[in-house]
């Protein structure tokens, strides 16, 4: 079908906007999901299987599996105001996707699906474990020596972090452009056959 003058209608999308690439919802979702499972089913294991006050070897004694009910924060900090962190938990969740939404270059999209698996993650703790909706206590299982016992969506905060500082520092926008000016081009995703790229 022909749009006015002969022109195709894909033609009357023409313009700045029509090189702006796909928002990465596959990358952002799949990591997403896959690492929430991961932390979810983890943490039932630990549950079914481990005994609180009964630390047991995994890799020497440089990680042990050890589980808890972490009720607070980060080093079990604020622990009587779990409905505080479950808040702020939401909002991040809500944050994040915000920003999922601009999201056009790979390692943008990984980074927030490592993230907002991270959030969710302890998030699910806090809104359906003991004690109770909104105020349940997190799964912790996992102990370094000299560090407190953490678990995989706490792994998932922490390498987000890192990768957002890198991007920032490199000046990778969310679009893949860098300082505010083109996208970068080792972030092409073109399906363009090898044989036609000029």
């Amino acid at each position: 079908m022909q749009a006015a003058r002969g022109a195709s209608l894909s033609d009357a999308h023409t313009g700045p906007e029509s090189d702006v690439r796909p928002v990465r919802w596959a990358e952002f979702a799949t990591v997403a999901v896959f690492l929430l499972v991961i932390d979810q089913l983890t943490k039932l294991w630990a549950v079914a299987t481990l005994v609180p006050g009964q630390p047991q070897e995994f890799i020497g004694s440089v990680l042990q599996l050890n589980i808890i009910r972490n009720p607070g924060a980060a080093f079990s900090t604020g622990t009587g105001y779990t409905w505080v962190f479950t808040t702020l938990s939401i909002a991040a969740t809500i944050g994040v996707l915000w920003f999922a939404r601009r999201v056009r270059h790979r390692g943008w999209a990984i980074a927030l699906g490592i993230l907002i698996a991270g959030i969710s993650g302890n998030l699910v703790d806090r809104l359906l474990r003991e004690p109770g909706f909104y105020v349940g206590h997190v799964v912790d299982f996992l102990q370094l020596p000299n560090w407190p016992i953490f678990n995989v969506a706490d792994m998932c905060i922490n390498v987000a972090a890192v990768l957002i500082v890198i991007f920032s520092f490199k000046g990778i926008g969310l679009d893949g452009s860098i300082d505010g000016g083109a996208a970068d081009e080792s972030d092409d995703t073109s399906d363009e056959p090898e044989g036609e790229k000029k």
